[in-house]
């Protein structure tokens, strides 16, 4: 079977983008919980934020791309993702235990979640969940018309409204409707929402369903070339713009400088940057329209990989991006799940090192993720390249 190239590009950049946004949240959240020094800070965490809050959509837009319809059967489809997806997550989810907080409460608390101080980790939860409902997805996505997929992903779009509806009806003041009991900012009830009941009109076609949805519909319907191109930088570009502003502008909006509040207040100023809101979809939609539309006799081409590996460079140079993939993409790309699980363990030290000695704000983001990505990449490959046991590491 080919390898889909344009995708472990898409992975690699998507991987990156995670780190930019973990080295960009030290600068709003701190304090009591949310912390904004100035308006500086505040700008550069808007403009960083917007650039990368794509990067989970990116990764469940790739899985909807390659693993639906599924090619196995449901036994044996679960039996490759847990090799794949749950062992690795299951020694991460212990070494962090282990070194963050207190070992014995850690422990205790991992059968019903995961350790809230790798907050990261919820991202495979969510995966885990969207896999439990493939095998349901997969028959009707063998014959979905383009019509009728198009109407399920327009109401999957309705839904990416929600955040801004609700901030809309309730404002920024918190209203009584902690069914779930987490500390989060409570919701203004939509739509058949209620205290006693979170599943609402929208709840079973919302979220991250429909970028499964959507990476089927781009495999099936959508053409690739250089009209395909252009049209993804404009909706990459769009998706920006309406982000960052949008963050941006709910930060200025909360006081003067520095800006200081619980957690709640940046919780409430993420509905901006939500991996479920219209800004963040477009974006991400844009961003895969661009790398599955490049230039045709690039490596991003949907040559197999096998065959890229072992071409030559012709004279002009035009396949000499091919080292390039095989060398450090590919390796990259298939270490990718375990360069996410452990990232946290470097970014975090190196994001407060870098910050007591930088005082431009741009710079020490951009270094913090930029060291992490590098460091991370050469663990994460250098331990999946261990017989046996590699691949159960970092999947």
């Amino acid at each position: 079977m080919n390898r889909e190239i344009w995708l472990d590009f898409l992975r690699v950049t998507a991987c990156f983008l995670v780190m930019i946004v973990h080295s960009t949240e030290p600068f709003y959240l701190g304090g009591d919980g949310t912390l904004v020094l100035s308006a500086t800070d505040a700008f550069w965490v808007s403009v960083f934020e917007g650039l990368a809050r794509c990067c989970v959509p990116l990764f469940v837009i790739a899985s909807g791309y390659l693993q639906l319809p599924l090619r196995h059967s449901t036994g044996e489809f679960f039996r490759r993702r847990a090799v794949r997806v749950v062992v690795p997550m299951v020694i991460w989810t212990v070494v962090y235990a282990l070194v963050w907080g207190h070992p014995v409460a850690n422990f205790k608390g991992l059968l019903l979640n995961f350790n809230y101080a790798a907050g990261h980790l919820w991202f495979v939860y969510m995966l885990l969940g969207l896999y439990l409902i493939m095998p349901l997805l997969s028959p009707w996505a063998e014959k979905v018309s383009r019509r009728e997929l198009s109407i399920y992903l327009g109401i999957w779009g309705l839904t990416l409204l929600i955040p801004f509806v609700r901030e809309s009806a309730g404002g920024m003041a918190p209203v009584i409707y902690a069914w779930d009991g987490l500390p989060a900012p409570a919701l203004f009830p939509l739509w058949g929402e209620a205290s006693w009941n979170p599943f609402g009109l929208f709840y079973y076609v919302s979220g991250f369903v429909g970028y499964l949805l959507l990476g089927l519909y781009i495999k099936r319907f959508v053409p690739t070339g250089r009209l395909m191109r252009v049209l993804g930088w404009t909706l990459f570009l769009v998706g920006f713009v309406f982000t960052c502003f949008g963050f941006l502008q709910r930060i200025v909006a909360s006081g003067s400088f520095p800006v200081e509040g619980s957690v709640e207040l940046a919780v409430a100023w993420e509905a901006a940057i939500s991996f479920c809101g219209l800004p963040v979809a477009i974006t991400a939609l844009g961003l895969v329209l661009v790398f599955r539309s490049m230039p045709e006799g690039d490596t991003f081409s949907g040559a197999s990989a096998q065959k890229l590996a072992t071409e030559k460079v012709s004279s002009s140079g035009k396949t000499g991006a091919s080292a390039f993939y095989r060398h450090i993409i590919l390796p990259l790309s298939t270490a990718g799940y375990g360069m996410y699980l452990m990232h946290m363990l470097v970014l975090g030290p190196v994001s407060a090192w870098l910050r007591s000695r930088l005082d431009i704000t741009p710079v020490a983001i951009l270094g913090t993720a930029l060291l992490s990505f590098v460091s991370v990449g050469l663990i994460a490959v250098a331990l999946r390249r261990i017989p046996r046991v590699g691949k159960w590491i970092v999947g």
